[in-house]
């Protein structure tokens, strides 16, 4: 936090604009709109509750059946649940981590013989990296599905020179606290279809029907956000790029330092666009490194530095048993050999310096 965010809280609280409205919050949408290149956007008070909405536009009901990136958090797929449907999940390719473009060709046409194609795909953009979007996209247009970006992640990342997130039906970011920037808790929902955009606020604010009374004609959400935490992201907004700088610097320092050790492996950089390296990752092949991923986590712990694996694969998680995978292997192996290292923008080179020297001495050392 820093004095932009403290003088547009400040600006809240003495204009009395403190729920979840207030030119705040339509300043906020217009302003990420801006820095995505995208026409329309909705404050909403989760990325969750943006990408539920989103399948919820989509059409996803019971009994539906939604493909999903299985290498991500549980929210990337508890959405689905929420509208009675069930996920499905795609492995991931090596060069990215995310979805495998081919894996989901193969499988759309395959449902298409048999006349069961799903009715969304949920594309995550995992870790500050953008899948590859072009051949999914075409994938899904092929068979008229509608692609939802789950750009959580990945704020500040480049596909092609846009932004992920902005080529599908819907998009959707989060400002979770531990966010490249942050709300303390919100999100986003993005698209070029202003009627759609539309609809989504009018669902968050529990679809209040346009009458004088309190009436409503559905059922709605409580998902819009506030106008102080709006301030908060406007001025967070405004250091977005310093963010991405100071993530990819983490990045660099930790490669520079590790990256020709034997069995250490970066997560790599696709050639079509660029990471904000919201996390730095890395897999560690234990026969080559002299000890595991779950060694150098412990290592690291007992200096007082928490590093954590890399998502455990939707598929593998007992909340979705009986859920069918479309591959595995490779989400399987990076979750079983990945970690995730401390990453934060605000990260010293002494703390950097710490994690090296902890990883330096681990294993064949």
């Amino acid at each position: 936090m820093g004095e932009r965010e403290q003088a547009f809280v400040q600006e809240a609280f003495e204009s009395n604009w403190i729920a979840p409205i207030g030119p705040h919050v339509t300043a906020f949408e217009q302003e990420f709109c801006q820095t995505v290149g995208i026409g329309h956007a909705a404050a909403l008070s989760s990325g969750t509750a943006a990408l539920h909405l989103a399948l919820r536009l989509a059409g996803v009901g019971p009994g539906d059946e939604v493909f999903c990136s299985s290498l991500t958090f549980i929210a990337s797929a508890s959405p689905i649940v929420y509208q009675g449907a069930r996920p499905v999940f795609v492995d991931s390719d090596r060069r990215s981590w995310n979805m495998d473009p081919e894996l989901l060709h193969q499988a759309l046409a395959e449902r298409a013989r048999r006349g069961c194609l799903p009715k969304a795909v949920v594309l995550v953009h995992l870790y500050g990296q953008s899948a590859d979007i072009s051949p999914i996209l075409a994938a899904c247009n092929q068979y008229d599905i509608p692609l939802i970006e789950d750009a959580a992640e990945a704020l500040g990342a480049t596909y092609k020179g846009r932004a992920p997130g902005t080529f599908g039906r819907f998009g959707i970011y989060s400002f979770n606290g531990n966010k490249i920037i942050t709300t303390s808790g919100g999100g986003m929902l993005v698209a070029e279809d202003p009627a759609g955009i539309n609809e989504a606020r009018f669902l968050a604010t529990q679809a209040r029907d346009p009458a004088p009374h309190y009436q409503h004609s559905e059922v709605g959400y409580n998902y819009r956000l506030s106008n102080v935490l709006a301030g908060i992201g406007r001025g967070q907004l405004q250091v977005l790029a310093d963010r991405v700088e100071a993530r990819r610097h983490n990045f660099a320092a930790y490669a520079a330092a590790l990256g020709d050790r034997p069995g250490l492996t970066f997560m790599p950089e696709a050639e079509y666009g660029r990471s904000s390296r919201w996390l730095s990752c890395l897999t560690i092949d234990a026969e080559q490194f002299g000890c595991d991923r779950e060694a150098v986590r412990l290592a690291l712990e007992a200096h007082n530095i928490e590093s954590r694996p890399v998502w455990k694969p939707l598929h593998l998680q007992p909340a979705f048993e009986g859920c069918e995978a479309i591959g595995g292997a490779v989400a399987e192996d990076l979750f079983r050999r990945g970690l995730c290292l401390p990453s934060g923008s605000s990260l010293t080179e002494e703390e950097r310096g710490r994690v090296i020297d902890v990883i330096q001495h681990c294993g064949y050392a």
